[in-house]
């Protein structure tokens, strides 16, 4: 599996962490997630993968979550993996990120999760906006398939 990101601490133990994100795309517009703590950034939406839950469960919850929007007709992408530090949990995780391509179907009110904003975008701005280069590499597939 790929990965992306900071180079692995040495002897650094690092907590498994599975979660789910997508790229979310209607018409020719993107819809990302800005999240303003611990460090402003933009995101694909999405997130961790909870015990006992499916990745197509956690992704649209988390999507819900952080942009407000209920998704349909999603299509697996493939999945990266980084190794960071989740200052929000105090936890060093190897994050596996699985990659969705998935379409918002329905506005069902403003992000329920606290310091997120959900954005709309061109492709080109979504690309230069994602803050991880895990994202941005499947942002860019999903464009070059466009083009």
């Amino acid at each position: 599996m790929r990965r992306f990101g900071e180079q692995v601490v040495a002897g650094q133990r690092y907590r498994l962490r599975p979660g789910a994100y997508a790229v979310l795309m209607r018409g020719d517009r993107f819809l990302l997630t800005h999240q303003a703590e611990p460090k402003p950034e933009f995101q694909l939406p999405g997130g961790g993968i909870d015990p006992g839950e499916g990745a197509l469960t956690a992704l649209n919850r988390e999507v819900f979550e952080e942009t407000g929007w209920s998704i349909t007709g999603h299509r697996r992408l493939g999945a990266y993996r980084r190794f960071t530090y989740m200052p929000e949990y105090d936890r060093w995780a190897e994050k596996v990120c699985h990659i969705y391509l998935a379409r918002p179907a329905l506005r069902r009110g403003p992000p329920s999760e606290p310091g997120h904003t959900a954005f709309w975008m061109s492709g080109a701005e979504a690309l230069a906006a994602l803050s991880n280069s895990g994202d941005r590499h499947f942002m860019a597939k999903v464009l070059r398939n466009l083009g």
